[in-house]
């Protein structure tokens, strides 16, 4: 059989000798064939030139290769950089993503949601906080969500309760006068929680005094920017003189909160030493490269798209194999030291 452009099942079963049926098998459940039956299939795709109509084969079983992604924003580096490895699985899983910016708007996520499903994903990622995990765990499709509150749903976090150890046991080594963290305020069952958490524990534990910050400050630089600078002003009056170690909750903060006081003072003063949280580009690329606490986002990606279809290919199987109990995987902080520590 000479070759040509679209290359059908039928072709394929009669130049194999195979039923269209078998056929069917081979792409929709290859593991009911025999290894020798998968291989004469392999072998005779590649002698066809057979390229394979996706549009054809979503419409035959219903499988798009779709994971729908719910993320809140692309402001802060940590999401950005997220999504741009989560994206990267591609070339390991073969799964598309279709992504939605929900902006901390619950009814707006509930909207996209209801799009993705229109759309036939497999399953989703959710990186938002807006909608609560057991309405989530109601959509009846594999789900995965990275640091959110995730009773009922299956998650990827940082060990973040390490990660404020971490951070609040490197400033008290530097002897600072005063710890201080700058925050958004989190309820105890989100995952984020714990860096306070653990910053608090660290300070009774070495009986220093420290102040907490915890504040809504916005999504976009000028409210950040606002935020920032009356903290600093609190700072000024508050603690003169007085050498201030400051843990942020994420390495953007950090960086705006860096450049004011580089426009203030033409450099990072002595009396503040800063550290972040994440290790997004920013901190490595800052003025002054940033001291932070590193999630190691590129792992915490592939865990959670791994763990997203391992969930999709056990529906698939002749005897579906559904989770009895969400599964929650904790990935180990990295504490990085720079020069908004170290000084050189």
């Amino acid at each position: 059989m000479g070759k040509k452009n679209n290359v059908t099942f039928d072709d394929i079963a009669k130049y194999t000798n195979f039923s269209k049926t078998t056929i069917s098998r081979y792409f929709n459940n290859p593991d009911s064939l025999t290894l020798e039956n998968q291989e004469v299939i392999a072998k005779a795709l590649v002698d066809l030139n057979y390229k394979e109509n996706k549009v054809a084969r979503i419409l035959a079983n219903g499988q798009t290769e779709f994971i729908g992604i719910i993320i809140p924003n692309l402001f802060l580096h940590y999401y950005s950089e997220m999504l741009d490895k989560i994206l990267s699985t591609y070339e390991q899983f073969g799964y598309k993503f279709l992504v939605f910016i929900g902006n901390e708007k619950e009814e707006t996520e509930r909207r996209y949601i209801k799009e993705l499903l229109a759309y036939k994903i497999e399953g989703l990622i959710v990186l938002s906080h807006t909608i609560p995990s057991e309405e989530l765990a109601a959509l009846g499709l594999p789900i995965v969500t990275i640091e959110r509150e995730d009773r009922w749903v299956c998650s990827v976090n940082t060990d973040n309760y390490m990660g404020g150890c971490q951070a609040a046991g490197l400033l008290a080594r530097h002897h600072c006068d005063i710890l201080i963290h700058i925050n958004s305020s989190s309820a105890r069952n989100v995952p984020a929680y714990g860096r306070i958490q653990g910053f608090l524990d660290i300070c009774k534990e070495t009986k220093l005094p420290y102040e907490l910050f915890l504040k809504e400050m916005g999504n976009n630089h000028e409210s950040l920017k606002e935020h920032l600078t009356d903290i600093l002003c609190a700072l000024e009056q508050k603690y003169t003189d007085r050498k201030k170690g400051i843990f942020f909750s994420n390495d953007t903060h950090a960086n705006i909160f860096l450049n004011l006081l580089v426009r203030k003072y033409g450099s990072l003063p002595e009396d503040y030493l800063i550290i972040g949280f994440d290790n997004s580009p920013v901190s490595r690329e800052a003025l002054i490269p940033i001291s932070t606490i590193g999630q190691q986002i590129d792992k915490i990606a592939y865990e959670a798209v791994s763990l997203l279809i391992e969930q999709i290919n056990g529906r698939k199987k002749r005897r579906p194999v559904l989770l009895k109990e969400p599964v929650h995987k904790v990935i180990t902080p990295v504490l990085l030291k720079r020069e908004t520590t170290e000084r050189i």
